[in-house]
């Protein structure tokens, strides 16, 4: 009871937010723009752009610009359009204070907030996050920017390559994990960068399978979608056979996207997988390991057919001397 009253008025705003933006979301559905829409909100995002770039920057269409704070706000528009806002007008999160310039004191704080789209991952994110790490000694300094830049994110499923969601995801974590500075911006005073590289001496290969594959991978719980909790150092995975088996926790987690839409193929066990990695126990194929025993077999039965023929040879020799 004491966790329903908890999340009993977060249940409540949720509901009411849905009524409200559920319209605006099948407007904002970028497969039912049309090409007028996109050109008018490619039109206002380039008067943006037209400071918030390296090109603005070298040469500012407007006079009396703080090239220092403007360097901190510049974005790549090429960037900003293939990602998961691309299709969206900047106005429409920096909307009151942003309609001149200079801009409004005070205006950052203006910015929508996340919830105001996606009020339910923004629900189930907190109380993912609330269990998390982070939470415990960070939770005033974590946004959902802290992690995720809306001008740059794109959704795995739309990135395609797992390679590239792994580029992505592992770039937010290592941002802070692998920077003394950035890490010193949200950590306690008193804390040190751990060394990542020896944190995770125990992994063979570690920087190969940062390629493949994400920190959350081993650093959230098993669940169909990917969590926020994101688990303690002792708690993280460490066992191998987790993802070095036929069922395999890639295929849920990371590669679930492409395992959805590619079959077994030629007898692969995990056969998406291939398109990407090789993963030694996940991509395997009953017939190859049969051949595999077989071979052994012939193998270690040719060296003891040898042996036997040797010893028996040799009785024969030694009985005819007599």
């Amino acid at each position: 009871m004491t966790v329903l009253k908890e999340f009993l008025p977060k249940i409540w705003l949720l509901l009411a937010v849905f009524l409200v933006v559920s319209p605006a979301w099948a407007q904002g559905d970028a497969k039912s723009i049309n090409p007028e829409l996109l050109e008018k909100i490619r039109k206002s995002n380039a008067e943006c752009f037209a400071c918030h770039s390296e090109a603005g920057l070298k040469n500012p269409p407007l006079p009396g610009l703080d090239l220092a704070k403007l360097r901190e706000t510049i974005r790549d528009d090429e960037v900003f359009k293939n990602s998961n806002h691309g299709k969206m007008e900047c106005r429409q999160c920096h909307g009151q204070g942003y309609q001149a310039y200079p801009h409004a004191v005070g205006s950052k704080q203006l910015i929508s907030p996340c919830e105001q789209c996606h009020a339910v991952q923004v629900m189930k994110a907190e109380m993912q996050f609330d269990n998390s790490v982070h939470a415990k000694n960070l939770k005033d300094k974590f946004t959902c920017s802290t992690c995720h830049d809306p001008h740059v994110a794109l959704a795995a499923a739309k990135l395609g390559d797992p390679r590239k969601a792994a580029a992505q995801d592992n770039h937010m974590c290592l941002e802070c994990h692998n920077s003394d500075l950035t890490f010193a911006k949200y950590a306690p005073a008193d804390k040190k960068r751990p060394n990542i590289d020896k944190i995770h001496a125990w992994l063979p290969n570690t920087r190969l399978h940062w390629d493949a594959v994400r920190c959350v991978d081993c650093h959230t719980p098993v669940a169909k979608t990917l969590s926020h909790e994101i688990a303690n150092k002792d708690k993280a995975e460490r066992n191998c056979v987790t993802c070095h088996s036929t069922n395999t926790a890639l295929a849920t987690r990371l590669y679930r996207h492409v395992a959805k839409t590619e079959a077994n193929t030629y007898g692969f066990a995990n056969s998406a997988l291939l398109n990407s990695i090789y993963v030694v126990g996940a991509t395997r194929h009953p017939l190859l390991d049969w051949a595999m025993v077989g071979l052994v077999a012939a193998t270690v039965a040719g060296v003891l057919g040898h042996g036997l023929v040797r010893i028996i040879l040799a009785w024969r020799r030694n009985r005819s001397g007599r």
